[in-house]
């Protein structure tokens, strides 16, 4: 095995954003497999930061440095990725748009939920804070995602999860995406009252709650 999916590994669980993204352009200038890369390297990194969370030994911080430093890796890869390069096409178990609904400007939760839909193998596309049911959609449909997950901390805010559900059946766009919710505020009533396909009260059963809708 080529001693630099090592250091990738390596990189991701220290979060060092600027190794990773050194590492990453040196698979791509040196012509190193980059499916191998992403599975042997990066993939490991993050699983074994999401383990280490799971267990109790990473902490919010350690958790959020290795996501960043996977996403900017992985950015630099995502060409020759798309090309098909490589020994077999990287798969990954599912797109998922994520982001916090318009009004709310809160991300730990949704910041915490998508490190670890990345360390499950789930390729997340997280567009931020404050985003309209639109930008939503707008980003499923760019990327292919199937999942949308809207998260709202405030109890103001959640009446955005429900324009989101409501743009969709006004758009005849319902039955394209799985809509999933969470949040402080919400709950597994309010996500049957709106039409949301689910709701997770916490980052892993979001997980699990993904790998269910796409099973």
């Amino acid at each position: 095995m080529n001693p630099i999916f090592e250091e990738i590994k390596d990189a991701i669980v220290d979060g060092d954003e600027d190794l990773a993204i050194e590492l990453a352009e040196k698979v791509v200038a040196e012509k190193i497999d980059p499916v191998q890369a992403v599975q042997l390297g990066f993939i490991k990194g993050i699983e074994e930061v999401g383990a280490a969370w799971t267990s109790g030994e990473a902490f919010l911080p350690d958790v959020m440095m290795a996501a960043d430093a996977m996403k900017a890796g992985m950015d630099v890869l995502e060409e020759v990725l798309a090309a098909g390069e490589g020994e077999g096409a990287y798969e990954d178990k599912g797109k998922i748009v994520l982001g916090t609904v318009e009004g709310d400007i809160h991300d730990i939760g949704k910041n915490i939920v998508g490190a670890l839909l990345t360390s499950a193998g789930f390729k997340v596309y997280d567009i931020g804070i404050d985003q309209k049911a639109e930008e939503f959609v707008a980003k499923a449909d760019e990327v292919g995602a199937k999942i949308i997950a809207a998260s709202a901390l405030l109890t103001t805010t959640m009446k955005s999860q429900k324009v989101l559900v409501e743009y969709l059946d006004d758009n005849n766009l319902r039955d394209k995406y799985k809509i999933i919710i969470g949040g402080g505020p919400t709950s597994a009533k309010w996500g049957e009252d709106i039409g949301a396909d689910g709701w997770a009260e916490t980052a892993d059963e979001a997980v699990e709650l993904c790998k269910q809708l796409l099973g």
